[in-house]
């Protein structure tokens, strides 16, 4: 161990590139594009730091053009899970005793590893298998990440730093111990800095971890591994194990040595795993940890005062950047009926000037839905809302599967506070608006904040200020992300801790402290420097 007490890095968020015509980061990217594309990429499982292939395979296709394969990943089961676990287990002594500031070097060098050589690799697999275009690849899975190792950094040294205070003859120290046992790492497809945030927050803290991808997205995850092998961890702090949610899922639930969950995903899926924690609490060492995003119904709210470009700005980010596949994406609208004729007009000529298409053609704004399921129930939704009474489809609706997955900017008015598609999440490029009577404010507030079972991220939009206190008072818990003045999509690591309340999740804030510390074990230390020697206490005296 070393005499010091080192500081870290002073993390900054990592600057997003522009791709703007005839930049190099442009080119360097295009060429990374076409190199993937023609590829075919073999991805086994990676458990204590070995390649493993089962030879059951799923495939990674372009949703852009699904007829493209651009690899094959090797699927795990109850078998992988507990190679898994006794590799976590093998690891968890030499990796907890490990200084952390060596432990912390790793996840340092692995967010200058993605902010410089495996830049382009991560963005091209994002852009490619996920259906994102250059800017939403760029500012997540390059962005984001690299964010998240940083600050996490920062925040573990600020955990650390903070110290009981001691009284005269005695020294009061605390330590944060890693967990025994593994945590298990429930990854989504949509943000790939999520994917690589979920098993890697536990693992700076001194925790191994068994990392579960996304099947749609098992091929950005794959790369992640190969930059943290490169990076320096070592085997078995991290367990790459892709395969089907109840071949991986029931086991590592199951498994006495689960000290933790780290999820993000559908409501469902996260209740369903905190039920079988509970049926199965006998079972473990310890108390498991439970942390879980699992979606929103996210609002944009606006007052009659509301700014209208900006506001039209907002609904178009909002609800179609990644084709509305966002846990915080606008799904609806609240606008006043002063401002909805103009509002109207502008935002429907607006989405008439978005191209959607394939990735590589950097002028497409939208591009496609993540798989044949996600199209399939988008598609239901909207077409509910085309055979009812009490909606109307004011634009898009089209949907196009032939080549890939695509669905069309959808906007859907409806007269009925408490129609489907204004209250349930759907995944997709679709905003549903209710125009609200300028003197029913208060009503519509009401509806906004109990339409919903989620409570993710939320918007309000007021130039009157008086207006904006009313608002914000009023939807205080229907959102643990609020935006004012702003859409309520692109949460920044270090300025915007992400997470919400009700069916949003646990609310741990990824990107914070908050999030680290469930990560961690407190050991109180007492030493007292001349300790008494005699049991009796002065009040026993007789007189």
């Amino acid at each position: 161990m070393s005499n010091a007490s080192f500081a870290v890095p002073v993390p900054k968020n990592e600057p997003v590139r522009a791709y703007a015509p005839g930049s190099p980061e442009r080119e360097s990217l295009k060429k990374e594009l076409d190199a993937q594309a023609a590829e075919r990429v073999d991805m086994p499982m990676i458990i204590g730091g070995r390649e493993v292939r089962s030879g059951v395979l799923g495939e990674a296709r372009m949703p852009h053009d699904h007829a493209q394969l651009l690899g094959s990943f090797h699927q795990g089961d109850a078998t992988s899970v507990e190679a898994a676990a006794k590799a976590a287990k093998a690891a968890e002594k030499e990796w907890q005793e490990t200084p952390w500031e060596h432990r912390a070097a790793i996840f340092l060098q692995a967010a200058a590893l993605l902010a410089g050589p495996w830049r382009d690799r991560i963005n091209a697999a994002t852009m490619l298998g996920q259906s994102k275009n250059v800017f939403q690849a760029e500012i997540d899975a390059a962005c984001e990440l690299a964010d998240f190792w940083r600050f996490n950094v920062h925040f573990m040294r600020e955990i650390y730093a903070e110290q009981p205070e001691s009284a005269p003859g005695c020294w009061n120290r605390l330590e944060q111990r890693g967990l025994e046992g593994f945590v298990f790492a429930v990854t989504p497809f949509n943000f790939t800095s999520i994917a690589g945030n979920l098993p890697t927050a536990p693992a700076l803290m001194g925790t191994t971890a068994i990392w579960k991808p996304a099947s749609s997205s098992v091929l950005s995850g794959y790369w992640i591994m190969k930059l943290l092998e490169e990076a320096g961890l070592p085997n078995g702090v991290v367990n790459f194990v892709p395969g089907s949610g109840r071949a991986i899922g029931d086991p590592a639930i199951g498994h006495r040595d689960l000290a933790g969950v780290h999820f993000t995903g559908s409501t469902g899926v996260f209740q369903g795993m905190w039920r079988a924690i509970g049926e199965n609490i006998k079972t473990y060492r310890s108390y498991p940890r439970i942390v879980g995003e699992t979606g929103g119904k996210d609002f944009i709210f606006a007052h009659a005062s509301a700014d209208l470009e900006a506001l039209v700005t907002a609904c178009v980010r909002g609800a179609f950047e990644y084709q509305g596949q966002k846990c915080s994406a606008a799904s609806r609208a609240y606008i006043p009926a002063s401002l909805w004729p103009e509002f109207q007009e502008r935002l429907l000529a607006e989405i008439a000037t978005i191209r959607m298409g394939d990735v590589r053609d950097f002028s497409n704004f939208v591009n496609a839905v993540i798989d044949e399921g996600a199209f399939e129930t988008i598609r239901g939704y909207i077409e509910h809302a085309r055979s009812s009474s009490d909606a109307e489809i004011l634009c898009g609706g089209a949907c196009d599967r032939s080549r890939g997955w695509f669905v069309e900017p959808t906007v859907i008015r409806t007269t009925n506070p408490g129609f489907k598609t204004l209250c349930e999440e759907i995944f997709g490029p679709v905003l549903t608006i209710f125009v609200y009577d300028d003197a029913k404010l208060e009503e519509t507030l009401t509806l906004c904040d109990t339409a919903s079972a989620y409570a993710l991220t939320g918007a309000i939009f007021a130039q009157d200020r008086y207006a904006a206190v009313h608002m914000s008072k009023r939807l205080v818990h229907a959102a643990g992300n609020f935006y004012i003045n702003d859409k309520p999509t692109g949460a920044v690591v270090g300025q915007q801790p992400f997470g919400g309340g009700r069916a949003s999740g646990t609310n741990d804030k990824a990107g914070s402290k908050l999030n680290l510390l469930r990560w961690c074990s407190a050991r109180t230390i007492k030493e007292t420097f001349v300790p008494p020697r005699d049991w009796r206490y002065p009040f026993l005296g007789a007189k």
